[in-house]
């Protein structure tokens, strides 16, 4: 028998699969987590084992958009097909929180990283690959999904300097903890691990190449991850993590491994942009006037900041562009709504226009 409590479960998710388990069509289903996706198919864990699994018939017919389906981490309500190792998922429980991004590319599609996660590690090198800007979105985006965003920072056993990488994430990531670790010596590792005591479930994001499988063997305390060495012309990484995958910690805890992203696009994050600026919505609010533009109005505290130099103009220009970024995907989302809205419409005239009754 499995423990379902190593991979996360909690009175939270039991409350939810009760309220749920209500259903009639779910009293052969058993609750299991989401450790696998490929292509639809899904490793779900369960207390009698772990089962390959698909979405039945009527679920995908109710699915509209991405994050109808299961992701890794979700818990689901799964049935057992008669004398198989395979399973069938009926319902997916409420989410404590979600992880996403806009997909790569011009489309307007979620992709959704990882759920029901309680803390994020951001991922970044202290080398040449380090890169503040990628950081701020990391954060915005981890402080609207719901989870609790840390930086972590590695190759500490070849850093030169660490003070400076951790003086820029600290002047970035406002309130967040920051650790420095070496995957190599294991300084720091413990202290991550010790976040993930109480069955807590932690996903890794960085770009390729920042050590992402390296930590998550360090922290497993074993060869977990298949691994590959730096470019030594521009400190980068070469890709390993080809897929999402969920990980249980035999000291405690869960950890989801991500591929790295090069590219990261804010997916509707606007509600959190002044969570990883606070230190900008600061100086906001202690201008002259309600309505400062920000511009040549008197009394700009903003303004008066970039100046002196309290705030750097680096930093005050990502925000103004994460700021035009999320106000035309909105504006694009919007179009595409309604675009969906009317050709749904179009579907139920003509189905009313074919339907026998309105025939003569």
């Amino acid at each position: 028998m499995v423990n379902l409590h190593e991979y996360g479960w909690n009175t939270v998710h039991e409350t939810n699969w009760n309220d749920i388990n209500d259903n009639v069509k779910l009293e052969k289903c058993v609750p299991g987590r989401v450790t696998l996706e490929h292509k639809r198919m899904y490793r779900v864990i369960t207390a009698e084992g772990e089962w390959l699994s698909v979405c039945s018939g009527a679920f995908t017919h109710d699915a509209q958009q991405r994050r109808d389906f299961p992701a890794v981490g979700d818990w689901v309500a799964v049935e057992k097909m008669p004398g198989e190792e395979r399973g069938i998922i009926h319902a997916i429980l409420p989410r404590t929180s979600l992880f996403s991004r806009k997909a790569a590319g011009s489309t307007i599609v979620e992709q959704i990283i990882a759920v029901n996660v309680d803390i994020v590690f951001l991922v970044m090198s202290m080398n040449q690959d380090f890169n503040a800007r990628r950081l701020e979105r990391y954060l915005v985006a981890a402080y609207d999904s719901g989870a609790n965003p840390v930086v972590v920072l590695t190759k500490k056993d070849i850093c030169d300097n660490p003070s400076f990488y951790l003086e820029e994430a600290q002047n970035i990531a406002l309130g967040a903890d920051i650790f420095a670790v070496s995957n190599v010596t294991g300084e720091g590792v413990d202290a991550l691990t010790a976040l993930l005591k109480d069955g807590k479930t932690a996903a890794l994001l960085g770009s390729s190449g920042v050590g992402k499988s390296s930590l998550t063997n360090a922290i497993c305390g074993e060869e977990t991850m298949a691994v590959q060495t730096i470019r030594e012309d521009d400190a980068k990484g070469r890709h390993t993590t080809t897929h999402r995958e969920l990980i249980r910690i035999p000291s405690g805890g869960v950890l989801i491994d991500t591929p790295g992203m090069r590219e990261f696009q804010l997916w509707d994050n606007s509600e959190s942009l002044e969570s990883g600026f606070k230190d900008i919505e600061a100086l906001a609010d202690a201008c002259k006037f309600n309505d400062c533009q920000h511009n040549n109005e008197p009394g700009c505290a903003i303004q008066e900041a970039l100046a002196t130099g309290v705030l750097p103009e680096e930093r005050y220009a990502s925000y103004l562009k994460l700021q035009k970024e999320l106000a035309f995907l909105d504006r694009k989302m919007d179009r595409v709504a309604q675009a969906e809205e009317r050709n749904k419409w179009k579907k139920i005239t003509k189905s009313m226009r074919n339907h026998p009754s309105k025939k003569k």
